[in-house]
């Protein structure tokens, strides 16, 4: 669609001193202009896209200023008024006594087509967040949304200032079939939010100019019940907005978080770091950097976590062409980014390859599925392709360790936009951490060990390398003694149970005899020939 341009320029020039409104259609370049600054004791001025020019030679006074509030409707509380059925705005300037000493008289325009480089994303059903520098269009693009979106969906505009609807009662042909609802003061605005949820059955709500806590919290209820949300807030990306206290809970919020001394270790970074709090209210950011380049994250929460562990973010960048054209820049895969290890050299810092096949996204949990293998190969080499393993929880050296016995190409890398796989313990799994949340949410598999033994790290090589096992009992009962093992220590250590792959009962006596003698407690769970044991520590009554 051609983009079509509405300004009714001649309302806005009829209400200036005439001498001004002549300067300016001298200049002729109405399509160009942005504003008209009235100071007083200064000379007028009009601001163009591409620099300010002057008017007058002579001075503003205060009968010019006079002149122009008369001609327009009242000022609001927060110093804005309007032209009726038109989207200009005039906002004042005061002095302490309440007298307007000044005016800014910004061209209100109705750009019919703008949408058209982001409609796709409009008519998602997700929840939009703009951001962008005052003038780079924001609201136009607001107005334009409310009127392609109201031809097939109940949309309700929430206007606080009267900008995207226009001044007066009845609202501005640019928005369509859309509603309006007017705020009576700004701090109000939280309020008409909720109630166009609650009193008009909306499937859209357009708000612009999201700038207070209460607002970003009816934003987050609104979105929470299922309404598509398409806002403005202030800022012009995204790092602007985590670093807003007030708004970055439109983004998710952020919190400080003590890791363990073993996940700092792991990720190479200090104990107290930041993390995303919540899930974003919005679905998706655009970043409008100038009025025909916008800049688009698709994935807000995933943008987030990685500016806050200082990984680079790439989003989806789009162009309009001076005739027209639209072209798209996908984002390209960012590199991991090297983390410093405060100087030491972790083990096993270059993570082993090796190659798997294609893992199903759903959640699976082993143990016991490769008792009493020597020698293991895969079935069907030529399906194998390298495995991204992200281990939360997990040994790694152990699990490198068991890869490597069996000559698989397998790699542990350090972030979960990397993996193929999220392995984990099944204590972990259970509390539903948010990074097991996050991986559902991407479709990445989930794989779940019963114990932090290499038993269990085998089994879950065996199972999705699909590999092929000859079996000798003299090797099942070590494999099964070294687990009981590993499982005594882990309980010395603090660890509550430990459940251990199962065994035929001959080998789960010697089992029971183990940790009987390391003065701990064990039981035998499950029926024959998946029964296993469990070994705790035995509370005294």
């Amino acid at each position: 669609m051609e983009q079509r341009i509405t300004d009714d320029l001649s309302s806005l020039l009829a209400i200036l001193p005439s001498e001004i409104a002549q300067a300016i259609e001298q200049i002729d370049r109405s399509d160009e202009l942005l504003e008209v600054i009235l100071d007083l004791g200064r000379v007028p001025t009009a601001r163009y896209t591409d620099g300010e020019y002057v008017l007058l030679d002579r001075e503003i006074t205060q009968e010019d200023i006079d002149l122009v509030v008369m001609q327009v409707g009242d000022f609001d509380a927060d110093n804005r008024a309007g032209i009726e059925r038109t989207l200009h705005r005039i906002s004042a300037l005061r002095n302490r006594r309440g007298e307007i000493v000044g005016l800014t008289c910004r061209v209100g325009r109705a750009v019919y087509g703008t949408i058209t480089i982001i409609q796709d994303i409009i008519e998602s059903g997700k929840s939009i967040l703009f951001l962008g520098k005052p003038g780079v269009g924001k609201t136009t693009m607001l107005r334009e949304a409310a009127r392609v979106l109201a031809d097939s969906k109940r949309v309700v505009i929430v206007d606080t200032s009267n900008e995207i609807g226009g001044d007066g009662d009845i609202p501005h042909p640019a928005v369509g079939k859309a509603r309006r609802m007017q705020v009576p003061t700004p701090s109000l605005q939280h309020e008409v939010m909720i109630e166009a949820v609650e009193n008009h059955n909306p499937e859209v709500i357009i708000i612009d100019e999201i700038g207070r806590e209460l607002e970003a919290q009816a934003a987050r209820t609104i979105a929470e019940r299922g309404v598509q949300l398409i806002g403005t807030a202030h800022g012009i990306t995204l790092d602007n907005l985590l670093l807003n206290p007030t708004l970055s809970d439109l983004v998710g919020g952020i919190e400080s978080v003590t890791l363990s001394d073993e996940e700092a270790r792991r990720r190479g970074t200090q104990k107290t770091v930041l993390e995303r709090r919540a899930p974003p209210t919005f679905e998706i950011l655009i970043e409008i950097q100038e009025r025909n380049v916008l800049h688009i994250h698709y994935d807000v929460a995933q943008a987030v976590d990685a500016l806050l562990r200082g990984q680079p973010v790439a989003p989806e960048i789009r162009r309009r062409g001076p005739n027209g054209e639209i072209t798209v820049e996908a984002p390209a895969r960012p590199a991991p980014v090297a983390r410093s290890n405060g100087g030491k050299r972790r083990r096993n810092q270059q993570p082993e390859t090796m190659p798997l096949r294609d893992a199903a996204n759903h959640y699976r949990q082993f143990g016991g599925a490769a008792e009493g293998k020597v020698h293991a190969r895969p079935r069907d080499p030529d399906s194998l392709r390298t495995l991204r393993v992200y281990p939360y929880g997990i040994a790694r050296n152990r699990l490198i360790e068991s890869a490597r016995r069996f000559k698989l190409p397998l790699r542990v890398v350090d972030t979960l936009d990397e993996a193929d796989v999220l392995l984990t313990l099944k204590n972990f799994y259970r509390r539903r951490p948010r990074l097991v949340s996050d991986a559902e949410q991407r479709g990445i598999s989930i794989y779940v060990l019963r114990s932090n033994t290499v038993t269990q790290m085998e089994d879950f090589l065996v199972d999705t390398f699909e590999l092929e096992l000859e079996e000798d009992e003299d090797n099942q009962l070590g494999r099964a003694l070294r687990e009981v093992q590993e499982a005594i220590q882990a309980v010395l250590n603090g660890a509550p149970s430990v459940d251990l792959s199962p065994q035929k009962a001959s080998i789960r006596r010697q089992q029971h005899e183990m940790v009987r003698r390391a003065n701990l407690a064990s039981h035998s769970y499950g029926k024959e020939p998946n029964r296993y044991l469990r070994v705790y520590r035995e509370t005294i009554r």
